[in-house]
């Protein structure tokens, strides 16, 4: 495992990606999913070698991005992978509406679980959809998925289930039986699952991390999965997803989209997944997975000294916090009052799902210092 430590914010300011020109300097920007650990070596290695050799051209038709992946999944997750049932795309949310476009049609339902990553409305109405809210249960101590409802919605006419596995803003880790469940049902309405794992590398040693694919035949027959680099390694502007089947007739779904679709992958984004799902970069991803239990520990230890009618539940995979901060008497738009009067940027809850009233989601995948200095400013503000 290598030590994985984030820059300073002096360094971080150098960038000019949305998390760092969004807001003044004056604010402290926990907002997008961003992080601010530098590059695994493995991928800035790779990223050097094509900018010396002029290496940005098309992606190529033939490459080691699926044969990569299959590999990692095997090594991560204990996943076996047919390699050539996987088509890249340029990022996860595209993957989802080409998707999504072939298996419903237009008009038709969607299910969605709030509070959810608020572009999976957008990315509905996209594909020419419409969407379904089956909002996860609160159980008191956990999320989980509430399959009485997706039944009910899969009675009513629902035709797909756009799943977010791991859960973002929650950080939920599904179980395999609940996974399982759900498979069973899409499969008996005859519905699709589009499964978003680009939280998945990011799934904490022992949360039992399990790809819906990887389930059994149900999820096989009427799954797909869509996963990618860029989350765990800072991707995001490279542009690189992969869309994943696991039976003849969702391959042949895949092998359907437009050449275009497979083109719009980044060749700058391409080399890097190849590096950073690779066996030489375990050992980084291992040392980001441990920085990031450490902030996710750091954040309890500090609502519960700065905020304690604060609300939050260590997540198991990621590096969003989905924290409840209805009673800290900020009024109805906390996240916007923080922004004010606290200078720090977080997610506003309510962007997620009427289910997310009240709540914020701050991004810990930075240094310490600068979730404490967060957490203190908020602190300050309530104090006031």
């Amino acid at each position: 495992m290598l030590e994985v430590k984030a820059l300073s914010i002096d360094e971080l300011r150098q960038r000019t990606s949305e998390k760092w020109r969004e807001y003044p300097a004056d604010v402290l920007p926990l907002f997008v999913a961003e992080t601010d650990f530098p590059l695994a070596p493995t991928v800035k290695a790779a990223l050097q070698r094509a900018v010396d050799t002029g290496d940005t051209g098309y992606v190529a038709s033939r490459g080691p991005l699926a044969e990569t992946y299959a590999s990692f999944a095997k090594r991560r997750f204990d996943w076996d992978v047919d390699a050539s049932r996987i088509r890249s795309t340029a990022d996860v949310s595209m993957g989802i509406v080409e998707i999504l476009r072939r298996v419903v049609q237009p008009g038709e339902r969607v299910i969605v679980m709030p509070p959810v990553y608020p572009p999976f409305y957008d990315l509905i109405a996209e594909a020419g959809a419409e969407v379904e809210r089956v909002p996860l249960r609160d159980t008191g101590m956990a999320w989980e998925i509430d399959l009485d409802g997706i039944r009910s919605a899969l009675e009513e006419g629902a035709r797909a289930i756009l799943l977010c596995n791991p859960h973002n803003p929650t950080g939920t880790v599904h179980a395999g039986e609940s996974l399982a469940a759900l498979a069973d049902l899409a499969d008996e309405f005859d519905a699709a699952v589009v499964s978003d794992e680009i939280h998945a590398p990011l799934a904490q040693p022992g949360a039992g991390f399990t790809p819906f694919l990887s389930i059994g035949s149900a999820a096989q027959k009427v799954g797909y999965a869509v996963v990618s680099a860029s989350k765990a390694f800072n991707l995001a502007g490279l542009k690189c997803a992969l869309m994943v089947s696991a039976h003849d007739d969702t391959a042949a779904v895949l092998r359907g989209l437009p050449v275009e679709v497979v083109w719009r992958t980044g060749q700058l984004g391409l080399l890097a997944a190849v590096a950073a799902f690779g066996e030489e970069s375990d050992p980084w991803l291992d040392g980001l997975l441990h920085a990031l239990d450490h902030n996710r520990v750091l954040l309890e230890d500090l609502l519960a000294r700065h905020l304690p009618d604060a609300r939050y539940r260590i997540p198991a995979a990621g590096y969003l916090a989905w924290i409840d901060v209805s009673d800290l008497g900020l009024g109805d738009n906390p996240a916007r009052r923080i922004l004010k009067d606290a200078k720090v940027a977080l997610n506003d809850g309510s962007a997620f799902g009427a289910e997310g009233t009240g709540f914020v989601r701050l991004n810990f995948g930075t240094g310490p210092e600068i979730i404490t200095e967060a957490i203190e400013r908020i602190a300050s503000l309530v104090s006031r």
